[in-house]
């Protein structure tokens, strides 16, 4: 699995746009200096693991946790399309720029990966199209069984049936996605659907899929012009998540992780070129420790670690994620989540 990083000097550059740009334009000098350039298949230096932590039940820090992936995002194009939102994400909260995926960096098992806080050799899902009629849905718990048999509130927004192998029975309380592969849904299916449903509901967890990048990239191309309004489009959509989410739960009463499944060049992705296996990673809202760069290496699985250790939560020993802590706040907590 590559490693990606960034050393201190460059990382806390990341905090504004214009440092953003900066920072990336001194790892391109940084990594050449030594030999290696900033190309598809260049390594840049690693980050330390993240410490430690307690994975045993505790007192949560939020009761609302929602996911936001947005399919087939790079980093790089977050400043190159207009993002306001997720600039602003970035800012105010606490962001790792150079976080990875797994291999193969393809949506399915990434997606299973951030969502069972497993490795895909042992989630065992490394294919990418719906297959539950032979394959039935992953093992493995996932993020929303282990909060579901907590007694917490789960729903799920997804754009491809592909993800029908994580609705594992018993685990959601609200799901919707499309029936079939014929069919992939645009922000203009997904956001209403989330919008309704926090109209009435108070989630504890919600993870909600955004398609619009991925789409863009497989038919014009990774950071062409219509990739690009597609990510600005996602960016739309997210701040449309947020907004019904402060009216669900209340302004700065839940904690955001923003993040992708994978990048991508070309017309594609899936492989371990830096382009394909870089993703952002962003945390924002409650208990989030803002305006910072994160200090460790984040992979994808420490996706699911994550929001089950914001919800108070015991995260399995043996899962290969852990809790990034330390983008957070930890001195208070909440009472309970409910």
């Amino acid at each position: 699995m590559p490693k990606f990083g960034l050393p201190g000097r460059i990382a806390r550059l990341f905090v504004t746009a214009a440092g953003r740009r900066a920072a990336l334009g001194t790892l391109l000098a940084t990594l050449a200096v030594g030999g290696c350039s900033w190309s598809e298949h260049a390594q840049p230096p690693a980050l330390p693991a993240p410490a430690v932590v307690t994975h045993a039940a505790h007192t949560p820090l939020t009761r609302h946790v929602v996911v936001v992936s947005v399919d087939g995002l790079r980093p790089d194009a977050i400043d190159s399309a207009g993002t306001p939102t997720l600039q602003r994400l970035i800012a105010q909260g606490s962001a790792s720029l150079v976080a990875s995926t797994i291999l193969p960096s393809k949506t399915l098992p990434s997606h299973a990966s951030m969502l069972t806080g497993l490795l895909p050799a042992r989630h065992g899902v490394t294919w990418n199209t719906d297959e539950t009629a032979t394959e039935g849905v992953v093992q493995v718990p996932t993020v929303f069984s282990l909060a579901h048999a907590r007694g917490l509130q789960t729903a799920a927004v997804f754009g491809k049936a592909k993800f029908h192998h994580l609705e594992v029975p018993g685990s959601l309380d609200f799901v919707r996605s499309p029936a079939t592969d014929a069919e992939s849904w645009t922000v203009d299916v997904t956001v209403p659907l989330v919008e309704a449903y926090l109209a009435t509901e108070r989630p504890n967890l919600l993870f909600v899929h955004v398609g619009e990048p991925d789409y863009a990239g497989h038919n014009d191309g990774w950071m062409s012009a219509p990739y690009l309004a597609a990510v600005s489009a996602a960016d739309g959509a997210v701040a449309r998540v947020l907004a019904a989410a402060d009216r669900a739960f209340g302004t700065g009463e839940y904690t955001l992780i923003l993040t992708a499944d994978h990048g991508g060049h070309d017309h594609t992705h899936g492989g371990d070129g830096v382009n394909d296996v870089t993703i952002p990673w962003v945390l924002w809202g409650e208990r989030v420790r803002g305006g910072s760069q994160l200090p460790v290496r984040v992979r994808t699985m420490d996706t699911a670690a994550t929001a089950l250790w914001l919800l108070g939560l015991a995260v399995p020993a043996d899962w290969d994620g852990v809790p990034v802590s330390e983008g957070f706040e930890v001195r208070e907590a909440k009472s309970g989540a409910n």
